[in-house]
């Protein structure tokens, strides 16, 4: 793949909504052309022994086991309720 132009990088900067000047276009054409170079280094590795992962680091699940207990009575509840109408929290009216 060949360097990043000046050009890319204004339009990449459009789309990204950023206002940006003539010597950040030159100091982000240097430093996006650096990336895509390293990147290019990385496809040159023999990866067909290695298994595809969807996360560097083996994550498991560190959630509490999800057990029915004992809760807040439905009156202590709506003792803090600002507004209740028939047992239930009264809240405005979001739609029109």
């Amino acid at each position: 793949m060949a360097d990043i132009s000046k050009d890319q990088v204004k339009h990449v900067a459009h789309l990204a909504r950023l206002a940006i000047t003539d010597e950040e276009v030159e100091k982000m054409t240097k430093q996006l052309g650096d990336i895509i170079k390293y990147a290019e280094l990385l496809n040159e590795l023999d990866t067909d022994n290695v298994q595809p992962t969807t996360h560097v680091l083996d994550l498991k699940n560190v959630m509490r086991k999800d057990e029915p207990r004992k809760w807040i009575e439905k009156e202590d509840a709506m003792k803090n309720a600002p507004d209740q109408q028939d047992g239930q929290f009264r809240v405005p009216s979001i739609l029109e």
